[in-house]
């Protein structure tokens, strides 16, 4: 019986840790601030004074905005995280806007810190992830006008302009910094380079091919 009971509480003190998770928010906000002036740090950032706060901290009106597509992938994304919108700090979500000249494409990449749903406004987007290994299963869908995917944490994923006009989507991501990997800039736009053999053997290239992908000005969506 008490081998039971100690099994029992093994088991549930365990599950707990499993569970565990980041501790609810002890304050209504933390608007991110960079002068440590009568601030307190908090995830990256310091906290504004609350007395102090204004219904400016909570607005951002970057978002209505058309962003400038003339680039090599035809794409821009607009954020609003943490760096652009203070008043995000410590609540875990933020938007993107992304527009699309016709064939435009926002290039694989990933976020790091956040899973993502993104709601096509106007145009009509090819979209999609590819699931982790051994599978690598490409997950893909042609969103119209208000139609929405969502692109679970970490993974791979894209999106591309498959129409003759512009085409526009907003996103929103769980995290108010959750970062962007962006595969090919990573992989040959890396500073200081990575070794041509490396990627040569990695992506079975020659080498000859591996340096003209060095040498390319890679950019980005954002």
């Amino acid at each position: 019986m008490g081998s039971a009971i100690f099994v029992a509480f093994t088991l549930l003190a365990f599950a707990s840790f499993v569970l565990a998770s980041d501790p609810s928010s002890l304050q209504d906000f933390c608007i991110g601030i960079n002068d440590p002036k009568d601030g307190v740090f908090v995830n990256g950032k310091f906290c504004k004074d609350p007395k102090l706060a204004t219904a400016n901290d909570f607005f951002f009106g970057g978002l209505r905005t058309p962003g400038n597509t003339s680039n090599q992938v035809g794409s821009v994304v607009t954020p609003a995280f943490v760096a652009e919108f203070p008043g995000l700090n410590t609540l875990g979500i933020s938007l993107v806007r992304i527009d699309f000249a016709p064939n435009g494409v926002n290039p694989p990449h990933t976020h790091p810190r956040a899973s993502e749903i993104l709601i096509c406004t106007e145009g009509t987007l090819y979209v999609g992830f590819v699931t982790s290994n051994p599978d690598y299963r490409l997950m893909t869908k042609v969103l119209h006008q208000g139609e929405a995917f969502v692109f679970p944490q970490g993974l791979i994923h894209f999106q591309f302009n498959t129409g003759k006009t512009k085409a526009v989507a907003l996103a929103s991501l769980s995290s108010h910094n959750p970062g962007r990997v962006t595969i090919a800039n990573s992989v040959f736009g890396a500073n200081p380079p990575i070794l041509d053999n490396v990627l040569a053997n990695a992506f079975q290239l020659d080498k000859k091919v591996v340096d003209n992908l060095q040498a390319k000005r890679w950019v980005d969506a954002i």
